[in-house]
């Protein structure tokens, strides 16, 4: 099965919406138990979304919360039995240390479970055209800048 690009924009916006509201539950069920994530922020791959889902629970702990995500630019390419979608993500947080926002490139690959579209891999990256200045040197934005939508 084939899907379309009208439901991988679907799962995709489901996906982006309960990351942005920060709705652990609803997050983690748009992923495959064995789903793969790299980030960029992080030292080591992710092999499961245990793990993920056990770094997330940490930055909670540390008060970190999800203010607002954006997802544009994107890409759907579809294939037998899942898809890929790259797309832009502008996503601002707040921590126990303050505010912080983020322009990243993001590539999510989706398979089919069933009758539904879970992600099993997704990798996240700076965007390449952020330049220093905006930058704090971890390819984040500094506290109060960057808060402009893509």
């Amino acid at each position: 099965m084939i899907p379309s690009t009208d439901q991988v924009r679907a799962t995709a916006a489901g996906l982006v919406d309960a990351f942005a509201a920060t709705d652990t539950e609803r997050y983690f069920a748009f992923f495959a138990e064995d789903a793969s994530f790299v980030f960029h922020t992080e030292p080591e791959r992710l092999d499961s979304r245990a793990a993920y889902q056990e770094l997330w629970q940490s930055w909670l702990r540390s008060g970190w919360h999800v203010a607002a995500c954006e997802s544009t630019r994107q890409h759907i390419q579809t294939f037998p039995g899942g898809a890929v979608l790259s797309h832009d993500v502008a996503t601002s947080v707040s921590t126990g240390d303050g505010d912080e926002s983020y322009r990243e490139r993001e590539t999510i690959v989706f398979a089919y479970d069933g009758e539904r579209l879970l992600a099993v891999h997704e990798h996240l990256s700076p965007r390449p055209d952020a330049t220093e200045a905006e930058l704090d040197g971890s390819g984040h934005h500094a506290a109060g800048q960057g808060q402009d939508r893509l």
